[in-house]
């Protein structure tokens, strides 16, 4: 009983205890008693004050230590009176008893030292009394503590509030403020206890007439409105709790400076308003909360408070599908990011938009208000519809022109080809990103860097005439214009191609002027060649007749065999000339092409087996017959082999000529190639008089006359030098005899 009554008068732990151990010792006849109080991994004992044999340091710790790894049951153990062990033989008895909350956590120990060792059912029982003693008072001080620290938080919590706290009682006088208040009157917080209520009328003025300035209606639990002071504004939230007695009523005002909060909302208003994009808060349903100037403006209404009291919803929509999809959407996502709307103005016109929207749902996850930015896009769409349909238009001139173009940047890199490019056979990958210098031969890629080079100043060049490589590696020719294209600085930022594949035209003409040439120097030589017959018939008779002459001495003779032998070599010119002049017609016909080769090669075979030249014939043995001359075509192929035979032996190497035949759509192709010393001037090589040869080896006429046959027949001839080995290539294409040139050929044979 004494124990409990000094339990519930003590408020101070280590007195208490300490008094705790001296009865515990003297109620168990014990020589020492400590009472071990577990806190965390630490310890903290409390023995008595008295006794002559109490522990030593050494004994204390190993009594804390056993103390710590008590079980749940009182333990008797030896205490080795000179080592300080617990458990030695020659020692007093050491009692534990543990102290257990009620929650069964381990608060501590209570330790006893006697001499005797045992315990009766008797002392057990008060041991256990005495734990439980302890334990119930170890419990209280606890809850005491934390009732204390709790109270110092609160008052610490309160008076760290910024907001002003008074509360007072029934009799309008104050009970408690916070340091807040106090700070702002200029007084401690004691100062204002139990000081009226009215003395605070100097913070704000509310008009209330009752003793308290910011009590309005005492029957009500709880109120909230604004007052103002010539400085501040101020949230006043008045509650009133029962006071300690049951006729006392506690009213606690929390005074809330809103200054800065009221100056940002004016401050909110006024950029709500300017803004000049659409702002709005609406309910789902449709209806408008609040909107800005600019969304007034954008719907085509008068006032804010027009479009806040129509119903706009029904309207603002044109189809009532687009307001469900809406919904739906924000439903899905909460958040829209750029959505294309298009409403309706109140007076019916189409209104595009661009809206971002954001949905606030309530705690149950529905959609309670619609919150959102629209900006009006209708111009701007209207320039876009117009732009596209430019932009189409312009897509469909750039993919239907039969003209390549291309953009390049400033360091002449392509970044954009049109469909031509495609259809032309260039591929993507080799063009996107690579230099177009590249594709232009060697020879002329000064001229095209030149040309850009300008281009990037600002100029355009126009019908700029090239060799650029085609898709297939051939060579073509190609009419380029290149123009700038600049930035809104007025920058050349890139440069816009314009290629034109004009080899075909190219062909066509320097066909057409050697045709016209050829045809002026035919003209030109037949008459010359008929002027100079009559002479050379003159001298030849006379030459024979003084030949037949005995009377003519032989060394004169030998000189006149001479004039005899120039004068016959000049006719042969003038019969070459004559021929090149006046060719006769084409005999029509039709003419197997291999035949005539093979025979053509007969005529030559002793000399290309005699000097070891080798002839190689890759013919196409189901190759169609051409139309043409037989005897015309020999002499054009015998012409060029001739040609080609002179070619491999002036190479000094063992010859090798390659004669192919073969059908190309509409032609029969005779290509023949050599391992010769190649063409000098493939360009000028079918001009009359024009010959490599040494002089009096040749008369320069030979191919023209070729290339005249050649084009009777409605063919062409080539030639080139070959790129990948020696010597050259000469190509003839005929006509391939077709069905309508057949049945005319018989027709003719027939009416022989």
């Amino acid at each position: 009983m004494e124990l409990a009554v000094d339990a519930a008068q003590s408020r101070h732990l280590p007195g208490f205890l300490e008094r705790f151990a001296e009865r515990a010792a003297r109620m168990l006849s014990a020589e020492w008693c400590a009472v071990m109080v577990f806190r965390g991994r630490e310890t903290d004992s409390y023995q008595t004050s008295s006794g002559k044999d109490r522990p030593s340091a050494a004994q204390h710790t190993s009594l804390i230590r056993s103390a710590a790894e008590l079980g749940k049951e009182i333990e008797v153990r030896a205490l080795s009176a000179e080592s300080g062990t617990v458990g030695a033989e020659k020692s007093k008895a050491a009692i534990f008893v543990p102290i257990t909350a009620s929650d069964a956590e381990s608060l501590g120990a209570i330790c006893l030292l006697r001499e005797k060792k045992q315990l009766g059912e008797a002392e057990q029982r008060l041991l256990r009394a005495l734990a439980s003693h302890a334990a119930l008072s170890l419990e209280n001080f606890r809850r005491f503590s934390q009732l204390e620290r709790s109270k110092r938080q609160w008052v610490e919590d309160i008076d760290a509030i910024s907001d002003y706290i008074v509360v007072h009682d029934r009799s309008w006088r104050v009970v408690r403020t916070n340091r807040s208040l106090a700070s702002h009157l200029g007084v401690p917080p004691v100062a204002l206890v139990g000081e009226a209520m009215s003395s605070l009328r100097r913070i704000a003025e509310t008009g209330s007439d009752l003793p308290c300035p910011f009590c309005r209606d005492t029957q009500q639990p709880r109120e909230e409105y604004v007052v103002a002071s010539p400085e501040r504004i101020f949230l006043v939230s008045t509650s009133r709790t029962p006071g300690v007695s049951d006729g006392d009523t506690r009213t606690i005002h929390v005074l809330k400076d809103i200054t800065d909060r009221r100056e940002a909302e004016r401050r909110y208003r006024e950029l709500f308003d300017s803004i000049q994009e659409g702002l709005f808060f609406a309910t789902p349903d449709g209806r408008f909360l609040d909107v800005n100037d600019a969304m007034v403006r954008m719907l085509g209404y008068a006032a804010r408070d027009e479009l806040l009291r129509a119903d706009v919803g029904p309207h603002l929509y044109p189809a009532p599908a687009a307001r469900e999809r809406f919904l739906q959407a924000l439903a899905e996502r909460g958040v829209l990011r750029n959505y294309e709307e298009t409403l309706r103005r109140k007076d019916g016109t189409l209104l595009h938009t661009l809206q971002n929207i954001t949905a606030v749902r309530d705690s149950r996850g529905n959609i309670a208000q619609i919150r959102g930015l629209m900006l009006d896009v209708t111009e701007q769409k209207t320039f876009q519809s117009q732009l596209q349909r430019e932009r189409d238009f312009n897509q469909k001139i750039l993919n239907t022109t039969q003209s390549m173009i291309l953009v390049l940047d400033t360091a002449g890199l392509i970044s954009y080809a049109n469909r031509r490019c495609f259809e032309a056979g260039y591929r993507e990958d080799e063009l996107i990103g690579y230099r177009l210098v590249d594709w232009v031969e060697s020879s002329h890629r000064a001229d095209f860097e030149a040309a850009l080079e300008t281009t990037a100043h600002g100029q355009q060049v126009e019908n700029l005439e090239l060799r650029v490589r085609r898709s297939d590696a051939s060579m073509g020719h190609f009419s380029i214009s290149l123009s700038p294209m600049r930035d809104e600085q007025n920058a050349v930022n890139s440069v816009v191609v314009v290629m034109t594949d004009v080899t075909d035209a190219t062909l066509l003409q320097a066909k057409l002027a050697h045709s016209e040439k050829m045809a002026t120097i035919g003209r030109l030589v037949s008459g010359v060649a008929h002027e100079v017959n009559n002479p050379l018939a003159a001298i030849l008779g006379f030459t024979d007749l003084l030949l037949e002459n005995p009377q003519i001495p032989d060394n004169a003779r030998e000189d006149l065999q001479i004039i005899l032998r120039e004068t016959q070599r000049t006719k042969d010119i003038v019969q070459d000339l004559l021929s090149f002049a006046r060719q006769r017609p084409v005999q029509r016909e039709l003419v197997q092409v291999n035949a005539v080769l093979r025979q053509t090669i007969k005529l030559r075979s002793y000399d290309f087996a005699s000097h070891g030249v080798e002839v190689v014939e890759e013919f196409d043995e189901k190759l169609s017959p051409a139309l043409g001359d037989s005897q015309q075509l020999q002499q054009v192929f015998l012409n060029i082999l001739n040609n080609a035979y002179d070619a491999v032996q002036e190479a000094g190497r063992r010859g090798r000529i390659v004669i192919r035949t073969r059908r190309r759509g509409e032609s029969i192709e005779v290509a023949v190639t050599d391992n010769g010393t190649g063409i000098a001037d493939p360009e000028h090589i079918f001009d009359p008089f024009y010959t490599t040869k040494q002089a009096g080896k040749g008369t320069g006429l030979g191919l023209s006359i070729c290339y005249g046959i050649v084009r009777a027949h409605g063919g062409e001839i080539l030639c080139w030098n070959n790129s990948e080995q020696r010597g050259s290539t000469f190509v003839v294409r005929v006509p391939v005899a077709n069905d309508a040139s057949v049945a005319a050929t018989l027709a003719k044979e027939a009416g022989r």
